[in-house]
């Protein structure tokens, strides 16, 4: 089905008002059956990360980062149990992902000797199991299940994707019998880009397959 522009602009004009979750994609599915699951999502990721490209510098000031981790500490003290960390994203609209990024560094530069690395983070954030805080850790599951469009989770999906594309291409151009070249033997001859696969041997653009 083709996608008009004037359709795009009404699922990307709804998008305005939703947070990034797997349950506002549930409610745009809802809102537009005629639609692809796929297409809302690519739809869904670009235009939010457009929003969180605009909008990224407020939320990494000092204050704001103080703001949000004495809510966070205050929220978990009333109810540690309660999505605090998930709601206080949606609340001021930032990705839940990036948001449990910005408390666990914050709670892990009060807690630790030395400022944590950016590959520490990163490991915490794929296993949470690893956070020295159970409700933090909790808080901060929360958030990366819910991201549609940040987080660990959905670079797995994207690299699950990426990697069944390149098969199904690798299929084709074996079943068309075109002599190519893959990333690791494009690395082996020393090229600095490596493409997915390079042709050995020029096709005519006119060419019908």
């Amino acid at each position: 089905m083709i996608l008009t522009k004037a359709q795009y602009d009404e699922i990307a004009q709804c998008l305005v008002s939703v947070p990034p979750t797997r349950q506002s994609l549930r409610k745009l599915k809802q809102r537009f059956p005629s639609q692809s699951q796929a297409t809302l999502l690519s739809i869904f990721s670009q235009e939010y990360q457009k929003h969180i490209k605009r909008t990224h510098a407020k939320h990494h000031t000092s204050e704001a980062i103080e703001s949000y981790y004495q809510r966070y500490l205050n929220g978990v003290g009333r109810n540690g149990a309660a999505p605090v960390l998930l709601e206080l994203a949606n609340e001021v609209d930032y990705a839940p992902s990036l948001m449990a990024r910005i408390i666990l560094e914050r709670f892990l530069q009060e807690h630790e000797e030395t400022p944590p690395s950016k590959s520490v983070i990163n490991s915490m954030l794929r296993d949470p199991s690893q956070i020295p805080d159970g409700v933090l850790a909790n808080q901060v599951y929360q958030c990366i299940v819910n991201d549609c469009c940040y987080g660990p989770l959905v670079d797995c999906i994207k690299h699950a994707i990426g990697h069944e594309h390149e098969v199904l291409l690798r299929d084709m151009l074996l079943e068309k019998n075109l002599s190519f070249l893959d990333e690791d033997q494009l690395r082996a001859k020393g090229y600095d880009k490596t493409p997915d696969f390079i042709l050995q041997v020029p096709v005519d653009s006119d060419r019908a397959w």
